[in-house]
């Protein structure tokens, strides 16, 4: 059997923290290393710094080149940013290190949209390298694009989709509800879209294209709206303090997808809040999809989003390491699945 699968993983915060635990709880992975931003932390043992009551040996180190010459990570888990332009010198780095990479940049799960040129040096960079990239999360990632397009494989024809996704920020910390706009006032929340500070969900474009590439459809444009959620209740925003009524608790976020006749293909939906159970709301993800048959999906409650992400960047490395080299998106590979075997038994190359 090949020697474990030796992984890095860019990103001490929530979502790296909790990457690293499940890395560490999976047979055939060998953690190689942390990179981290915060200087306070260079040096410090991940063990420590994860509260795991052990050390590990593992370092975080605040050097990525450093660190990826000295450890050689088979793959690179990027967990530290939502755009390509900020994760374009971490993913050419890692890629020039030799590793496959998996990120949960939003962008990334489609980055022909909006960094086009970015996606194409990438795509060359791990083509010329024999490795591949890939964009993964709940959403998108899953929720409003994979599992979507999944459930139209049982349609001799589709017509339109649409598909929602109801969850709860209460889990988030304060830069989530940030950029969600809560507890502002309407007039703040309204300038905060303005200004671009208040941007709701990352990835409807991203989501859609994936949809539409799956499915042959071509999209001539995209509208997107952002509505303030006001509550009339108290409701407790943890970090983002007491939202008290009249004040917001989130995002109403809508996107939709036109064809060239200006017809609406692809409709997605993601009101986000603090605590909807408040007010009456249960969380949930549901799928609609028109055609022959029609196809009416619902779960509740919401898929959680910050263990699901976790879960997919850990899950699809296996399925990365084994693709074809180049810049991948989640409709490329096959269908993710729980680990629940020494991950080295799963690999084919």
């Amino acid at each position: 059997m090949r020697e474990p699968i030796r992984t890095v993983v860019l990103g001490s915060g929530h979502m790296g923290s909790e990457i690293i635990r499940l890395i560490l709880e999976k047979e055939g992975f060998a953690l190689a290393g942390v990179y981290g931003k915060r200087k306070t932390r260079h040096g410090m043992d991940v063990g420590e710094a994860l509260g795991l009551g052990r050390t590990l040996g593992v370092s975080i180190d605040t050097d990525l080149p450093g660190l990826l010459d000295r450890t050689k990570p088979d793959v690179v888990v990027q967990a530290t940013s939502s755009t390509m332009s900020q994760s374009e010198a971490e993913m050419t780095a890692a890629l020039e290190a030799g590793a496959d990479v998996v990120s949960i940049s939003e962008e990334a799960s489609f980055p022909w949209h909006k960094s086009p040129e970015i996606a194409e040096k990438l795509d060359a960079l791990a083509r010329k390298r024999g490795k591949s990239v890939l964009g993964t999360g709940i959403n998108p990632g899953f929720v409003l694009d994979l599992l979507v397009i999944a459930l139209t494989g049982v349609c001799y024809r589709v017509d339109r989709i649409k598909a929602t996704r109801v969850n709860d920020l209460s889990p988030y910390g304060y830069n989530v509800m940030k950029t969600q706009g809560v507890n502002l006032t309407r007039e703040d929340f309204e300038n905060g879209v303005a200004d671009g500070s208040v941007v709701g969900h990352f990835g409807f474009p991203e989501s859609m294209r994936m949809i539409a590439g799956a499915l042959g459809w071509k999209i001539d444009r995209i509208v997107e709206n952002r509505e303030p959620i006001i509550s009339t209740v108290e409701r407790d925003g943890g970090e983002a303090g007491t939202i008290r009524p009249g004040y917001t608790a989130g995002c109403n976020h809508t996107g939709i997808a036109y064809d060239a006749a200006g017809n609406p293909i692809i409709e997605l939906y993601h009101p986000q809040q603090v605590h909807p159970e408040a007010e009456g709301q249960e969380t949930g993800d549901y799928i609609e999809i028109y055609g022959q048959p029609e196809i009416r999906f619902s779960s509740g409650p919401e898929i959680p989003g910050g263990i699901g992400t976790v879960a997919l960047a850990v899950n699809m490395i296996p399925r990365v390491i084994d693709a074809e080299p180049g810049f991948r998106t989640m409709a490329d590979l096959p269908v993710p699945s729980a680990l629940m075997a020494d991950v080295r038994t799963l690999l084919k190359r």
